[in-house]
């Protein structure tokens, strides 16, 4: 006999009341997709206290919590940070604050956000079959949860920003929107990438490995201009402009507006793909999981 889980718990009491399915919306997928929507706006703050609750229950008697991964992620920097800087003749005071950002950036922000992005319904499988909830409403509760540890993790660059004085200035603020669209693209890697896996599991480790692959083409651990004038080759990897729109104003720099075009292109076409995907799978997830 299952036990309920503590998220099922919090789903029961913050839902107004539970649809039978006289009370699910019909017509054609799209109007269903487009109702699941409004729904969850509605009930947005149970997703980002579903959120929340996962972060404590994940580090639950825990002394630290999730500052074990900021601790994780500081000895990470210092070490790489050391080897790498005499491998690529770099100065340590130079390289170390690109490096601690961008390792953050890319291992707590987009490469975590996509991974479990590719399991948004399947770990909800509980909630998904006892509580009648939209499900986009899970997508929500993924990308609280990695804003909560990305928070979290910000603080090792920052504090290797103080250590060597490089302070980014008001250029910093340019990052909020970037930020932004990294939290939207995010649903909508949920909305992709969660409904295929939920079909299709071997999709999980196929992007996973695809990332560590993606990792060492995009100018994570390495610099751009260390490929001189062929750097220019950058742009076909829709990953560097991604990171680049969020990286260059916390290095005091401000994002060019090429940069921030294929960025923003990018995001739409994956929207789109992302949106036509969920409205064909929608009807079918409480099977597939």
């Amino acid at each position: 006999m299952s036990v309920p889980s503590p998220a099922s718990d919090v789903a029961r009491d913050e839902a107004p009341r539970r649809q039978t399915r006289r009370d699910m919306p019909r017509g054609s997928p799209a109007a269903r997709a487009w109702a699941d929507w409004k729904e969850t706006r509605r009930l947005w703050r149970l997703g980002v206290r579903l959120g929340w609750l996962d972060i404590r229950l994940r580090y639950r008697g825990s002394a630290l919590g999730p500052f074990w991964l900021t601790i994780t992620s500081a000895l990470m920097v210092a070490s790489m940070g050391v080897l790498y800087s005499r491998l690529f003749h770099m100065q340590l005071a130079t390289y170390l604050p690109f490096l601690s950002l961008s390792l953050t950036l890319w291992s707590v922000g987009l490469s975590s956000l996509i991974q479990e992005s590719c399991t948004c319904f399947l770990e909800a499988e509980a909630m998904v079959r006892s509580v009648q909830l939209p499900l986009l409403l899970y997508a929500l509760r993924v990308v609280v949860r990695n804003a909560i540890v990305f928070a979290h993790n910000i603080v090792v660059p920052l504090a290797v920003f103080a250590i060597y004085h490089v302070w980014p200035g008001v250029n910093a603020v340019l990052a909020l929107p970037a930020l932004l669209l990294w939290a939207l693209d995010g649903f909508a890697a949920c909305m992709v990438f969660g409904s295929l896996c939920a079909r299709f599991r071997d999709i999980a480790p196929i992007v996973g490995a695809l990332l560590q692959i993606v990792f060492y083409v995009t100018p994570v651990i390495w610099m751009p201009q260390q490929l001189g004038a062929k750097a220019s080759y950058l742009f076909y990897n829709p990953f560097y402009p991604l990171l680049e729109i969020v990286r260059e104003p916390l290095l005091g720099r401000v994002p060019s507006l090429q940069i921030w075009g294929i960025a923003l292109t990018t995001s739409v076409v994956f929207w789109l793909i992302a949106v036509r995907a969920f409205i064909r799978a929608r009807a079918r997830l409480v099977f597939w999981i």
